[in-house]
């Protein structure tokens, strides 16, 4: 029998077309451990699927991946539905992904856990971050559905608690793929053109799917971008979203939500009065005070005698000035001791006392005072001064003490 020979793509276009055609491996869900992960610029995600003895190469094309609710990571554990076809250039059979989820928990429980972990290490949930809510709010800007129940309920709450408060409703989509954007286009709004002193988002309970919008990275960040303070109010207590960890302040419901924004008004004016109450019961006090001092100030004694003041100080100031003059007495009394004294010790060593006792005082021709009579020879003029008076003398012979010096005696 004669043999046919076909080429390779020929018999790749068989095997496409044997498989294609096998109803078994049209709508597949295989289970198995993501690996080699990978997106293309084109948008496509290429990635194999593997267990512990066998692994099959998938391709998940950008329309499927678009429909994706949470992150693809290698390692995890995922079901896989699709289609088991062979690409004809390269002859390996593959699975043509649809649809993918991880396999216990939901895509969504999955979805929300990746994001909540990459905006808190982005810093998102940092609570130095979050700005406090105004104590009196003038405007509340309110982002929900109109429709339901939570925005009447919000607004009945806040009429009764703070009338003052002005409350503008920014009306969106709270459920659905439009929602997302139009809650953060609503955010971006309203801090914008700065349209309430504080900002309430949210809507009433439902299934996790129902309040997905508010799981949404775009309103996350919307929320995160406000300058505005923002309350989050979704779902019911037990209910918990990413705009929760984002937002200002977390309301466990849409009505707590009005709770936290504004002051109660009873408990305002009941403020409001114990404070009046005070500020009377304070002012009586410093009348009181005021006037028991100024009876005080009236008895002083500076206000009922003027003149004693004076006569006090007159008195003062001759007893001061007594006092100043006793100093000056027995100061001038120490000097002139201290000068009797001074003047005998001076009058003592005086060169006349000296002379009154019988010295004399020899001086030259020049005036210089002779001490030995080296200073004089024979014939010279001395002139002798006494203790009264004086006379000029001229010299016959200087003589001095006698020495013996070999034999003779030597002046």
């Amino acid at each position: 029998m004669e043999r046919r020979i076909i080429s390779v793509s020929e018999l790749n276009g068989v095997v496409k077309l044997l498989l294609d055609n096998e109803p078994l491996l049209r709508n597949l869900a295989v289970r198995g451990e993501l690996s080699n992960y990978k997106i293309y610029p084109s948008g496509h995600h290429y990635f194999t699927l593997k267990d512990p003895e066998g692994a099959l190469r998938c391709v998940l094309f950008k329309g499927q991946a678009l429909r994706l609710r949470f992150r693809p990571e290698n390692g995890m554990k995922v079901v896989v539905t699709g289609r088991v076809s062979v690409f004809p250039r390269d002859g390996a059979y593959q699975l043509y992904a649809e649809e993918m989820i991880p396999e216990g928990a939901g895509d969504l429980a999955v979805a929300f856990e990746q994001l909540k972990a990459r905006l808190h290490a982005e810093g998102l949930f940092d609570r130095e971050r979050k700005k406090p809510l105004p104590e009196h709010p003038e405007r509340i800007a309110v982002i929900t559905s109109p429709a339901g129940a939570a925005v009447h309920d919000m607004i009945r709450i806040l009429r009764r608690r703070y009338p003052l408060a002005k409350v503008i409703l920014l009306p969106v989509r709270v459920q659905g793929p439009e929602a997302p954007a139009e809650i953060a286009g609503a955010l971006r709004y309203a801090d914008k053109w700065k349209i309430g002193d504080v900002i309430i988002t949210g809507r009433g309970g439902g299934s996790l799917e129902d309040l997905w919008a508010f799981n949404d990275e775009r309103v996350a960040r919307a929320i995160f971008a406000c300058e505005t303070p923002v309350i989050s109010a979704v779902g019911h207590e037990p209910d918990v979203t990413i705009s929760d960890f984002v937002a200002d302040a977390r309301a466990s419901t849409p009505s707590n939500a009005a709770e936290i924004a504004v002051p109660d008004q009873v408990e305002l004016r009941r403020f409001l009065l114990s404070t009046q109450q005070r500020l009377a019961k304070s002012q009586e006090n410093r009348l009181a005070a005021e006037r028991q001092r100024l009876t005080d100030l009236a008895a002083k004694r500076c206000l009922t005698e003027p003149m004693a003041f004076v006569q006090d100080k007159r008195m003062e100031l001759l007893h001061r000035q007594q006092r100043l003059g006793d100093l000056m007495q027995g100061q001038l009394a120490r000097k002139q001791q201290r000068f009797g004294a001074l003047s005998a010790a001076l009058d003592a060593m005086s060169p006349l006392k000296v002379l009154g006792r019988g010295y004399a005082v020899a001086r030259s021709e020049a005036g210089g005072i002779l001490k030995t009579y080296r200073d004089v020879t024979a014939g010279d003029a001395v002139t002798v001064t006494l203790g009264e008076g004086g006379f000029t003398a001229r010299v016959e012979r200087p003589f001095g003490k006698e020495r013996k010096h070999g034999g003779k005696t030597e002046l």
